[in-house]
């Protein structure tokens, strides 16, 4: 059953990364059909702006579709997800393009870019309540640890299909048409994770609320209320889990080809071995955050992130290959630790009542903020300063601020994720 489980929420995750994945990798062709501009470097700022705009909605997706996942359950709501990001994708893979239909294009495009922002944000706080609200204790962060696999996955997987498209295809092709094949990939992979969604029961957790009809009334006013400051605690630590990332996976293809000059086999070469090594390395991190706690595994993300992201950034701009997967790995490894230590702790800081909608506010807004903008302001400030290394000193900045944090948040690995409330039931040892 667990086994099904993961596999459930894993495709789920799959679909939504693999979305954001392809707009990251595709950018200078999205940039060239919907944003065209004489400016190379405008053309792609906007369409990180519009990459950002749809991590704006997803803390309106979030407190919306927690509250419902508190309401109606867990299992319910991310088949409803799961549907529209699947479906979203789709239609951007179709949309006409600036020389169609005009200014109609990039609008309509923002539109789709805010329905995938708005589903995304309630899927990985729901997946990983689903995932956990199923597991052992002694083992939830090995469990969860296989979420973040589905997304650098999803990333390795999107990378793979897009190159293989240009390479097939041609420049030429690959910007006039050829881009849109990947997106209507999503298709079948949506319809094969709302079916295993379907097949599946509720969380025992959930079930136990509402079988004692204690389900909360007001989810996002009890959340905000009660679990207040815990959420703004948990979310300074996500700042960072959402800026590494996106950097990792996201940025760091472009800084690879824009501003380092590789070539771009050299950049997908690079990016995929080390997206497979982080997905690799996700277990890893997972049992070794069940062993030494919580609190450690932040304090070592965030310290990893410190002391190695200047030097990734340096290696990574460096000539060659080896230097271009030297860099990404030591980003890698403080990348994978916060988002493994995140997965687990949206679950365990908060009781079930509340959970699925204080995890996904403190998660999307997080992302929002800081994730959603990272592309944005690397490139911005790389080009206000003219210092290449622009995006490590920012990222080295944000590090300390969830080192500083995670010193705030209590240790919750052995506490009972049924317990009215988590945080206040240190004794409390689930089965």
């Amino acid at each position: 059953m667990l086994r099904k489980v993961i596999r459930a929420a894993s495709i789920g995750n799959f679909v939504e990364w693999f979305d954001f994945a392809l707009y990251g990798f595709l950018a200078t062709e999205i940039a060239t059909n919907f944003f065209p501009s004489n400016d190379a470097t405008a053309g792609l700022l906007k369409t990180f702006a519009a990459f950002a705009v749809a991590f704006a909605l997803r803390p309106i997706g979030g407190a919306y579709f927690g509250a419902l996942g508190d309401r109606i359950g867990r299992k319910r709501t991310l088949a409803v997800t799961i549907l529209l990001m699947a479906g979203s994708t789709v239609a951007l893979g179709i949309l006409p393009n600036y020389a169609t239909i005009g200014i109609a294009a990039p609008i309509l495009l923002v539109l789709i870019r805010c329905v995938q922002g708005f589903s995304t944000g309630g899927e990985y706080a729901g997946a990983c309540a689903f995932v956990l609200e199923h597991s052992r204790t002694d083992k939830r962060a090995w469990y969860s640890s296989f979420l973040p696999v589905s997304t650098f996955t999803a990333f390795g997987a999107a990378a793979i299909v897009s190159f293989a498209c240009s390479g097939m295809l041609g420049s030429a092709s690959m910007t006039e048409w050829g881009w849109r094949i990947p997106f209507l990939i999503a298709a079948p992979l949506g319809v094969c994770g709302f079916y295993i969604r379907q097949k599946l029961d509720e969380t025992p957790d959930f079930r136990q609320v509402a079988d004692n009809e204690t389900v909360a009334s007001a989810p996002v006013r009890e959340a905000l209320r009660s679990h207040g400051r815990s959420m703004a605690k948990l979310g300074l630590f996500i700042c960072t889990t959402a800026l590494s990332f996106y950097m990792f996976t996201t940025y760091m293809t472009t800084y690879l080809k824009v501003t380092a000059g590789h070539n771009a086999s050299t950049t997908l070469l690079s990016n995929v071995l080390a997206l497979l090594f982080a997905a690799a390395l996700c277990p890893v991190v997972g049992r070794l955050s069940d062993r030494f706690g919580r609190r450690m595994t932040m304090f070592t993300a965030a310290g990893l992130l410190v002391a190695g992201g200047l030097p990734a950034f340096l290696l990574a701009g460096s000539s060659g290959l080896t230097m271009a997967v030297t860099g990404q790995l030591l980003l890698a490894f403080g990348t994978v630790s916060c988002n493994v230590v995140t997965a687990v702790m949206l679950v365990e800081l908060f009781p079930t009542r509340v959970r699925y909608t204080a995890s996904a506010l403190t998660y999307n807004i997080a992302y929002a903020v800081f994730g959603g903008t990272a592309p944005f302001i690397a490139t911005f400030l790389i080009g206000a300063t003219g210092d290449p290394l622009a995006p490590a000193y920012y990222l080295v900045i944000a590090s300390v601020i969830a080192l500083v944090a995670a010193c705030r948040i209590p240790e919750t690995s052995r506490r009972a994720l049924s317990a009215p409330d988590p945080v206040s039931h240190p004794g409390a040892i689930s089965s």
